[in-house]
Formats: structure tokens, sequence, C-alpha cells
């Protein structure tokens, strides 16, 4: 079902007014239960404790960074807003080549419903006020709209090429990633009716973005030629466009240059790590000047990045492959401590895989994980720190996401929650 634009605008109001009044525990929820033990909960029950740094000056609308020196801090195990305790704790997958949602209870691993979207769905979006997931039906030029609170999908909403989906920070607009177009498309995030508000990017590849601290501009991936853009959406204007070092390029591989993937910013807002499947590994980049630091060589198609509960880890989804449609690959998890910028672990998946997008539960304890090429969906501890279950789905998942996620507000993916 979709929510009305007055209901939506309502609840949304009450996510900022009520910014800071989060659950403790998904225990309140009732049908919402974490698996896989405490997972990153070690660190606090209540998230990290507030910095007595300089205040962030953020966009007009956005809500506050509690935390300077942890953008994260809302997001911290088990911090439900209001607007989602309730929801019905499940697993979304999108299926690229069956054109489907695979629905599972995580609580049980078992897979409860299916149904149709459209054509190549590539990720489930949560939107910015929390109310309303959304499949991408890539070529099916359509968003399949579900309902958090019972599971179920409603009638497709017409948009070309939505490729990824983002919100900008304040809320107010719904951001199309238009890869094939290499364009961003501002729209209403209620009814997503097609504008001319759009950002012509010179972006080969445009599809993963992520934004500063304080909300004030993005950064977007280039796959196609290996570079990255940084954009004031406030404006509308290209502040700056950095080539990747292809230093570390690997040989066979689909292009002959870096092919960066998911982006991510560091707890402090003073640095964006950028995965690049051709060159195994994660360029690390100086948010300020725009300018690469360093690399870190992590493994074989490295693809996605999903920071840990605490805001303390990052970790980096290997694919096990640096071309396309490749099953059983040498894929895995590397784990990158914030602090030092060094590996800290590596977690390959017993017999290999393909490991692409999805989040991890509300408490932190497992991460789920879409296996692209070979149909399955892989669930990891994060105590224990092995691969618990592999669960078949539909052909080509993608980016799932887990719901319900810790957070105010969501930026858009798989969950890229503030």
């Amino acid at each position: 079902m979709q929510l009305s634009p007055r209901l939506r605008r309502a609840r949304a109001a009450a996510v900022v007014v009520g910014a800071s009044v989060l659950a403790a525990s998904c225990g309140g929820g009732g049908d919402v239960q974490a698996g896989g033990g405490d997972g990153d909960a070690a660190g606090a029950e209540g998230g990290a404790p507030v910095s007595t740094a300089a205040p962030i000056d953020v966009v007009p609308g956005m809500p506050p960074v509690v935390d300077p020196t942890n953008l994260y801090s809302e997001t911290g195990p088990n911090m439900l807003a209001d607007t989602v305790k309730d929801d019905a704790f499940r697993v979304y997958v999108p299926n690229e080549r069956s054109g489907t949602v695979t629905v599972i209870d995580p609580t049980t691993y078992e897979v409860i419903d299916t149904y149709a979207t459209g054509a190549i769905p590539q990720h489930v979006v949560p939107a910015w006020d929390l109310e309303t997931l959304y499949a991408l039906n890539n070529s099916g030029n359509s968003l399949t709209p579900i309902d958090p609170a019972t599971g179920e999908d409603g009638k497709n909403i017409p948009i070309e090429d939505p490729y990824n989906l983002y919100f900008t920070p304040d809320g107010q607009h719904a951001i199309i990633v238009q890869e094939a177009l290499e364009r961003l498309m501002f729209v209403d995030p209620h009814t997503f009716e097609e504008t001319d508000d759009v950002m012509q990017l010179e972006c080969a590849g445009l599809n993963h973005i992520d934004f500063s601290i304080d909300g004030k501009y993005l950064v977007a991936t280039c796959e196609f030629e290996g570079a990255a853009v940084k954009v004031d959406w406030v404006n509308r204007t290209v502040l700056d466009k950095l080539v990747l070092d292809d230093a570390n390029v690997v040989e066979g591989g689909y292009q002959n240059l870096p092919m960066p993937q998911d982006v991510r910013v560091s707890p402090d807002g003073s640095t964006f790590y950028f995965a690049d499947m051709i060159s195994d590994g994660v360029h690390i980049v100086d948010a300020a000047t725009f300018t690469e630091k360093a690399f870190l060589k992590t493994g074989r198609g490295a693809h996605g990045l999903y920071p840990s509960r605490d805001g303390k880890q990052l970790y980096v989804i290997n694919r096990g492959a640096n071309t396309f449609d490749v099953p059983s690959g040498p894929g895995g998890i590397t784990i990158i401590d914030f602090a030092t910028n060094e590996i800290v672990e590596q977690h390959p998946i017993p017999g290999g895989g393909s490991p692409d997008m999805g989040n991890f539960t509300p408490d932190g304890g497992e991460l789920w994980l879409g296996g692209r090429y070979d149909h399955v969906v892989y669930v990891f501890d994060t105590q224990t720190k092995e691969f618990t279950h592999q669960i078949e789905v539909g052909r080509g998942p993608h980016g799932l996401t887990v719901w319900p996620q810790p957070g105010r507000y969501s930026l858009g993916h798989t969950g890229n929650m503030r």
C-alpha cells in the first residue's frame, strides 16, 4: 500500500520533531527481534557518549548531528525511532533477474512471501521519513512501494531509469539516480512525479551516493570512468571531480581502470571510502580536498560498504570477481578500523560466493547480503564471525534491506541511516 501524502508529511514531521526520542530496544516492537546475539551492542545500548566537539552547521532542515565525532551515533544497536518500532521484522530481497522481491522472516530464516515488481529490481530503499520502502525497477521504469508495517506491496509508481534512490538530508527531495541517463532527478519524496529539476553529470556509470557530515554536498561514483564527483546539491552545481588512482587495477577485469561502487563517509566526516571492484580494495579520500590519501587492498571485487553499529568499523563486501556473472568466486567480508584505516579482519565465504549489498539487523548481530550470482542470501554473524546461513531466493538478488533499521531518517540506498 502507499500512504497518503498528508499522512506521510505528518509522520515525517514527527520524526524530525522527535529525532532524539528513540526506542531503547527491539523488545518493545513485538514483532521486531534481532538475531545473531548482541553484535556490536558491546559498545553500549544507547550509542556513543555525546561529544564535546564543536557543533556541525548543517544544511537547513536537516536533523542535527548529535555527535560530531560520530555521525552514526543515532544508528546504534536497537535505536529504533517510534515510527518503525512496530514494523514487521523482515528482510526484503530484490531479485533483478526474476523481477520479484523475496520476503524473509529473519527470526526463522524462512521465505514467507514473494511478489512481482517490475523488470530488474535493483535495490529496496527506505524512504527518508521511514514510512515506506521502495523496490527500484530499473528497466521497468517504476518503483514498487512496500508498507513496512505489514510487508505488503502496493501499486507501481512510474519513474524513468531508477537505478538507485537517495533523499536530500532535509527530506525535501528524493533523488532518482538515473544511471543510463547520467543524471540525478530531484522529485517530491511522496508523489515521485517526474520533474525538470535534473542535474546532468559527466559521470559514466553513475550509481552510488553518500552525503557530507553537514549534508551540504554529496559525492557520487562513476563506475565506468573510474571517477567520483562532488556535488553541491543545494545549488545544483558540480564542485569537483576525482579520477581514482589506477595503480592497483588488476588484469582481466571488466575494464582497465578503477570501477568504484559503493561510497561511505567516515564517522567524523573527514573521509570518504570508495569500494573498487577492479582494484580489489578501497580508495580513502579526504572529504575537504577531495584528493586520494591511501588505498587498502581488501579482496576480490570490493563492492559494498557498511559501518558497524558502534561506528568503529567499516565492513567491506568483496563480491568475488572483477567482472559480472561470476558465481562462487572468492567473495567475503573485510573489516577496516575507522580510527587507524587498517584492515583488522578477513572473512571469506566457505566455498566461495558473490556477496553484494545488504544491511545489519537492528542489534548489529547479523549482516545480511544478497548473493547476486549464486541466487542466495548470506547471513554473517558479527560475534562468531561465521557465515551461518545461505537462503535460496530468486535469481540475481541484489540490494536487499533488513527492516526496521535504527536511525532518525534514511538517506536512501539499502538503509544509509543517520
